[in-house]
């Protein structure tokens, strides 16, 4: 009797250990592409496309260096040989009404290039095996700066989408970090208590996922882990693993590319 019971919790065991998901995509940060300067992207790329079971990449602001059309299309020109659907966050660097390169026009550009999503707006979710991810935007085209400002309406996106999957992990991802990871009041957001407090009515958000103060950082914070990554040469492999359970685990791997 007891062997048989020992055979049928080995054979549960086995189950669920095949039946468990797991989620594995890249983080860029900060590559601040130009054409003059296109080989710390190409590099970063290059060895993405060597790691295995990578479903997506996400590219998280400062992408390209000047708000310029040219610069943007050169990278996504750059960017499509990845091996993976990439998405994009705006930074600070990207975009500036008066230098002819607005978020309308930045979304506008993305839609016509890139065949992964089809954004109306910098903000926006999708999903990947059960796992729900908000690209959240805290940028600004009018009088851009270091100082990231997520507005109401983004909160309001926010609060709304993660009331709609309260049974779904949550990972957001954005360019302006909430939590601080160093000391530079320069790049701080601008009422971090505000994001903070959406975040306090919700429990499906597991992580959050930035770049922008140019340092690699993780750190958790009423449960949350943040993620903070440098730009090039450095960027992440993160896996989520056994994703569809109410506690995964989330192991941020920093990658130097050569």
């Amino acid at each position: 009797m007891k062997r048989i019971l020992s055979l049928f919790l080995t054979l549960l065991f086995f189950i669920s250990a095949v039946q468990a998901k797991d989620l594995r995509f890249a983080q860029i940060s900060d590559v601040r592409y130009s054409q003059e300067n296109s080989a710390p992207l190409q590099a970063i790329i290059k060895d993405i496309n060597k790691q295995k079971n990578v479903e997506f990449t996400v590219f998280t602001g400062d992408n390209i260096n000047k708000p310029s059309p040219a610069e943007l299309e050169s990278f996504l020109k750059e960017a499509k040989k990845l091996k993976t659907p990439f998405y994009i966050i705006l930074g600070d660097k990207e975009v500036n009404k008066l230098k002819h390169m607005s978020k309308a026009e930045y979304i506008d550009i993305i839609k016509k290039n890139v065949r992964s999503y089809k954004p109306e707006k910098p903000n926006y979710t999708f999903e990947k095996e059960k796992v729900i991810f908000i690209a959240a935007d805290g940028s600004k085209d009018v009088i851009p700066s270091p100082n990231g400002y997520y507005k109401d309406d983004v909160l309001e996106f926010l609060d709304t989408e993660l009331s709609k999957y309260p049974e779904h992990n949550v990972i957001i991802l954005q360019h302006f970090p909430i939590i601080p990871p160093s000391n530079k009041e320069s790049h701080y957001t601008f009422k971090p208590e505000n994001y903070l407090a959406v975040l306090s009515k919700h429990k499906n958000v597991k992580a959050i996922i930035s770049g922008h103060f140019g340092v690699n950082s993780e750190k958790t914070h009423n449960g949350i882990v943040h993620i903070t990554t440098a730009g090039a040469p450095y960027y992440r492999i993160i896996d989520i693993l056994d994703c569809d359970s109410a506690n995964p685990t989330i192991w941020a791997q920093l990658n130097q590319a050569k």
